[in-house]
Formats: C-alpha cells, sequence, structure tokens
C-alpha cells in the first residue's frame, strides 16, 4: 500500500517508518509544523525535530514532505485550549491534537496525495471488528507502560480505518534496540514531554502570555483564608506545587493540594493531605462523549476507566444520561484521585477502547 507516515523527529515515528518500509510499503514521511508562535524560542524544538525527520529519512530512503497546519492548530486546537483555561477547567489539548490535526487536517492531506493508509508512531491498535460488521476497534498498545489509546480515544469509524500503528505490539524497549541496530539517526533521543506546543518551557510563564492575571484568596475546604493565589486558570486539581502556602494548619505538617475551584468568588480552595476525601469521587461526570463505534456503550458494570494518562484501569459502570441523569456517569468502584475538569475519562472493555467524554 501507499502508506504516508507522520514523522515527528521523534524514535516512535522513526522506528515506524522504518517498519512499514521493511513490509513493502510505499512509504512517504511528513513532518507536521502546528506551532510558529515562538519558533525561535529556547523552548521551541521544531527546527531540530525536523532536521533529525529529515536525517531519519534519508537513512531509511523515503522521502519526506513538510507540512504546515499552524493555521488549522490555531483554530481548532488552541483556541480551545484557551476557552477551557479561562473558564477554569484543565484541557488535554493532545487529544484534540489528534482528533483535529493528525487523524484530519493531516489524514486530508494524504488523502490528496493518493494514501491508502496513514501511520504514526502511537502505541495502540486498530482491527476490524469480529463480528463482521465492518467497525474498526481501537486497542491498547501491548506495552501497558507506553498504552496511548487514552490520546485516540475520540477517532471515528472513518479515521481508523485509514490509520496503521506499526508499533502496536512492540515494547518500548524493543523499538529503542531496532533503532540502534538499523542506525536510525535518531535512536538515542529522549523523547519529549509536556504539552505538543508547550514543549519544556514554565507552563505558567507562558499562560500569562495569553490569559490575564486574576489574582483572589486561597481558602480552605472550611473557608479559612490560607493565602493568595494569582488566577484560576493557572491552577488544576489535584496540584501540589507552586501553592506557597506558609506554613500548616490543624497541626498537620502535610502538603497542601487545589481541591477545588470557586468561579464566581474568584476563590482556589485547598486541602491538606493527597488522602484528604475532598480529593477523591466515586462518581465521574461526562460531557461532550464520544463513542467510537459510532453508538453508546451499554449501560452497567464490566467496564474499566481511566480519569488520566498514566492510569491503571479502574473498574467502573456506565450510566447514559436520560430523563433522570443530566451527564453521562462513570461510576467507580474505589474512590478516584482528583478527577480534573476538562480533562478526559476514558472507557474499556478489556484491551478495546470505547471513547469516553470530557469531565464535568
Amino acid at each position: 500500500m501507499k502508506v504516508i507516515v507522520g514523522l515527528s523527529g521523534g524514535v516512535d515515528s522513526a522506528v515506524s517508518a522504518w517498519l512499514l518500509k521493511q513490509q513493502g510499503h510505499e512509504v512517504l514521511g511528513i513532518f507536521m509544523k502546528n506551532w510558529e508562535d515562538d519558533d525561535n524560542s529556547e523552548y521551541c524544538s521544531s527546527r531540530e525535530d525536523l532536521v533529525d525527520a529529515v536525517s531519519v529519512a534519508d537513512h531509511i530512503g523515503i522521502d519526506i514532505e513538510v507540512v504546515n497546519f499552524a493555521t488549522e492548530y490555531k483554530d481548532r486546537v488552541f483556541s480551545y485550549f484557551l476557552a477551557e483555561y479561562q473558564a477554569g477547567r484543565t484541557p488535554n489539548p493532545d487529544v484534540l491534537c489528534n482528533t483535529e490535526i493528525k487523524f484530519a487536517a493531516f489524514l486530508d492531506h494524504a488523502m490528496r496525495l493518493g494514501a491508502d493508509k496513514i501511520a504514526t508512531g502511537h502505541y495502540a491498535g486498530v482491527r476490524e471488528a469480529a463480528d463482521g460488521s465492518g467497525r474498526f476497534e481501537l486497542l491498547k498498545g501491548d506495552d501497558d507502560s507506553k498504552d496511548q489509546s487514552y490520546f485516540l480515544h475520540r477517532l471515528n469509524q472513518a479515521q481508523l480505518s485509514k490509520a496503521m500503528f506499526p508499533l502496536a505490539n512492540i515494547p518500548k524497549r524493543e523499538v529503542r534496540v531496532i533503532a540502534e541496530r538499523e542506525r536510525i539517526p535518531n535512536f538515542a533521543k529522549k523523547d519529549s514531554t509536556g504539552i505538543c506546543f508547550i514543549g519544556e518551557r514554565p507552563f505558567r510563564e507562558f499562560l500569562e502570555r495569553y490569559l490575564p492575571k486574576t489574582p483572589g484568596r486561597m481558602v480552605t475546604s472550611e473557608g479559612e483564608d490560607v493565602g493568595a493565589h494569582q488566577g484560576l486558570a493557572y491552577y488544576t486539581l489535584g496540584q501540589r506545587g507552586g501553592l506557597h502556602i506558609g506554613g500548616s494548619r490543624a497541626g498537620s505538617g502535610e502538603p497542601w493540594y487545589v481541591a477545588g475551584k470557586d468561579m464566581a468568588g474568584n476563590r482556589l480552595i485547598v486541602v491538606q493531605g493527597r488522602e484528604h476525601p475532598a480529593l477523591r469521587r466515586t462518581d465521574v461526570p461526562l460531557v461532550n462523549t464520544h463513542w467510537i463505534a459510532g453508538s453508546e456503550p451499554a449501560a452497567g458494570s464490566g467496564y474499566g476507566g481511566k480519569t488520566r494518562y498514566r492510569q491503571p484501569d479502574a473498574a467502573c459502570e456506565y450510566t447514559p444520561a436520560d430523563a433522570t441523569h443530566s451527564h453521562a456517569t462513570l461510576h467507580f468502584h474505589d474512590a478516584q484521585w482528583a478527577p480534573t475538569p476538562g480533562q478526559y475519562a476514558v472507557l474499556y472493555q478489556r484491551n478495546v477502547c470505547l471513547g469516553g467524554g470530557v469531565i464535568a
């Protein structure tokens, strides 16, 4: 097949391209440029990433094209990201980037180039459902420690039908071994961290460029004033660092955590101790749900759910929205730690990712 692979400059996409070439496909690499507001800052690695992607393509023996999706990214991902922070929620732009850029703008571009499929270096899998329906299922990657199906849970049938994930069954350590053995130039490059367009920069400093500071008070769950905050947008539920609260209350030497936001009163609610009951919830309401199969899962138990990436699935029941429930809800058997409004809760049936929704 003609397969167009997203080459990011990282080792995962490099090995994905190499594997596809070994399998006999006609492979073309695309480097996506999604961010250009401060391209020459010390935190933006896109120039270095492009050099690495070109070196990889040259080594593997495939052509590479650079495509600029910065406008689409700003319109479809970044504007949502800012609006959510301004509303006091904590969005996950990497999920939206997959839905709107990698499997929409990039997919459309690839189809115009005559691709049969697109491929990325995600640790996830795709297969046709065994029931003969012609539906496609999104699977967890075999490497539990790297599974990235959480970030892909908003893909639809049309997108999944065109997707290939060459690393589905390969552990990360084996990817590194292949890259070194085949002398792929970036075999030792460390994995990127942080949000796609922000890189390693201090996060609050970045947000301050786009959102106004609105200082207010920090209070305990009992209403006691314990300090000042710089603006509710700059904090997230479960956050421990950066609160700068002097001393401790009630004789407890335990650290402080963000437990909630009073948007109307511009107050940040904080509690002491990671196990404070205000940080745990069994019922997690969902809005803006998306189901990969195109239909909602059946109500009931037998599911696993996660309210953040890098969290093991936790047993839960699913309740759809109806006349008595204004939101769809995941009811966890064990209370979950700091489910965060604006983040995604994702639902699984064993190793099949069903979809999910935004935590309300």
